[in-house]
């Protein structure tokens, strides 16, 4: 945790109230997200007891397995739940842009000028907590490879054929999940803990109820009272006013409802199989009704559960609503687009499911990628966000003052003087500059002589500790002429803030293709079965073509 963020949760611990960790929203918010609050069975965390979703704030779907050991009920519910969802995540592969770029003849190793299909948006997926990411990630684990009733050998207990579609996007959401910055599946106590602070520990933020108490305790309670109350408060049935849907169910709910709810059925069930000869009778006709009347009364008490968190998930959109946008979300919302419009072009190439287990090469891309996307986001959000780069200024790792001095200089070791003004502020900050040491300024957007907001460096030239001034000589960012472009400098009183880190991502060393791989990693081509094979080439991952294109 960083300093400003343990100072704001102990400023949350005494004021009783959520603070902000920021003054932008930082994460893309779709104008239609799709919410899923799923629900499992206690004791298997990959066995789906129910599932609460949809696009409309006042009409939830509901879906439920009413006997989580019954394979048959398993794929019944999960063909009704890519009912509901596949039509929402494939709404947004038909309206696209045409984006020009280059693109390498494989043969000759030109670049030729190509268009390239861009879907203009993308799904969202909103989930309470990460554990909801965690239970998405095995469903289409365990589904993706299934056998359905259209294989020429479905085998045992076959799947609809839209069940292993729906794993493969799940699995593609889940992965791109774990990508820095990404916003296509976001566990909802996450965005909030990027944005406010809580005085209770991360385990209890994943609580989203009191998580949420925080931000509005009740009258003359505190937040750590009122988020107590969300976690402990009971109704006269013994049951949580908050169940925390998290995904598992409370073991007291368990006992006293979902446990004889199932076993209603499984009795109304049998019942009907002994009338299975005489299926006219009016005995067959009441065990009929008995097992409506099971799944019914388990529809409604499952409701009851997920209804108060469906509620707080959306309560939550609202607060993140009201944070204005932050300036770099566009720009990391491409390349959420093109990471969907990839996966659907490999879908509509008939491309296999994803692997189990990445090549050493393809895992290798994805951990070169994510380190690449936390470092971009961690730049972003230090440039768009004053409380973000507040963080880096205590750390040591920029510092922001006011000019006092710029005294014009030049390098006249070329055949022609270049400008290398010095510049020096005061601040009250305690960078770590050591003499020579690069920093970069951070412009407001756009610069005013119109040049790039991170295109201005600059080397430490002196600084007194005792004064509180600090000395750069600029390098660069001045424009081509002989004398600095006007705006390309700061004047005399003028607050400006450089960073002791760069302001652009340097791109990773290229790595092998994957039959290029030695021995040691799979290799060399033709010696054996390698023990995955990677869905798409390392070109056609999203973000390779994102990089491609910026």
């Amino acid at each position: 945790m960083s300093l400003l963020g343990t100072l704001a949760r102990l400023e949350a611990v005494r004021s009783g109230r959520a603070e902000p960790l920021a003054t932008v929203r930082h994460r893309h918010l779709s104008d239609r997200p799709m919410v899923v609050v799923p629900l499992t069975a206690a004791g298997e965390a990959g066995a789906p007891l129910a599932v609460m979703l949809g696009t409309d704030r006042s009409a939830p779907g509901l879906h439920v397995v009413p006997q989580p050991l019954n394979r048959t009920l398993r794929f019944d519910f999960l063909a009704e739940l890519a009912a509901d969802l596949l039509p929402y995540l494939e709404s947004f592969g038909d309206e696209v842009e045409q984006i020009e770029g280059s693109e390498k003849d494989p043969e000759t190793g030109e670049k030729a000028q190509v268009l390239r299909e861009l879907c203009a948006d993308a799904p969202q997926l909103i989930v309470p907590n990460s554990g909801g990411v965690h239970h998405l990630a095995l469903i289409g684990r365990s589904t993706r490879f299934r056998r359905t009733v259209e294989d020429d050998e479905p085998g045992p207990y076959p799947a609809p054929a839209r069940v292993p579609l729906l794993g493969r996007w799940l699995t593609h959401l889940t992965d791109r999940a774990q990508v820095p910055g990404a916003s296509m599946l976001l566990p909802m106590t996450g965005l909030l803990a990027r944005h406010w602070a809580t005085g209770q520990s991360h385990l209890e933020d994943q609580h989203l109820a009191a998580r949420l108490a925080w931000h509005a305790p009740p009258p003359g309670l505190s937040g750590a009272e009122a988020a107590g109350l969300a976690e402990s408060a009971r109704d006269g049935r013994g049951q949580l006013l908050h169940p925390p849907a998290g995904p598992a169910t409370d073991p007291r709910f368990d006992e006293l409802v979902l446990g004889p709810a199932i076993t209603r059925y499984d009795a109304a069930v049998a019942a009907l199989q002994q009338h299975a000869g005489r299926p006219d009778s009016a005995a067959a006709d009441q065990a009929r009704a008995a097992v409506r009347a099971a799944v019914d009364l388990l529809r409604a008490e499952l409701t009851e559960v997920l209804l108060p968190t469906w509620q707080d998930v959306w309560t939550g959109l609202d607060l993140l609503r009201a944070l204005p946008p932050a300036g770099h979300l566009e720009e990391r919302w491409t390349g959420d687009r093109w990471s969907y419009t990839g996966h659907r072009d490999r879908l509509a190439a008939g491309e296999p499911p994803q692997p189990r287990q990445d090549d050493a090469v393809t895992a290798a891309r994805k951990l070169a990628q994510r380190e690449r996307e936390q470092a971009r986001l961690d730049v972003q959000e230090a440039l768009d966000d004053p409380l973000a780069m507040a963080e880096h200024r205590l750390a040591g790792e920029a510092f922001a003052g006011v000019v006092t001095e710029v005294v014009p200089d030049y390098d006249t070791s070329g055949r022609s003087p270049k400008p290398r003004p010095l510049v020096t502020l005061r601040t009250a900050d305690r960078p770590h500059a050591d003499l020579g040491r690069e920093a970069h300024r951070v412009w407001a957007s756009p610069r005013p002589d119109g040049g790039s907001p991170t295109a201005q460096k600059a080397v430490i030239a002196g600084v007194d500790a005792a004064a509180g001034t600090i000395t750069l000589r600029v390098l660069s960012g001045m424009g081509r002429k002989k004398e600095p472009e006007p705006g390309s400098l700061p004047e005399p009183g003028e607050t400006v803030t450089f960073t002791l880190f760069e302001l652009t991502v340097r791109q990773s060393a290229p790595l092998p293709e994957p039959d290029d791989t030695p021995w040691t990693h799979g290799g060399p081509p033709g010696t054996g079965t390698p023990a995955a094979v990677p869905v798409a080439g390392p070109a056609a991952t999203a973000s390779a073509v994102f990089e491609e294109w910026e």
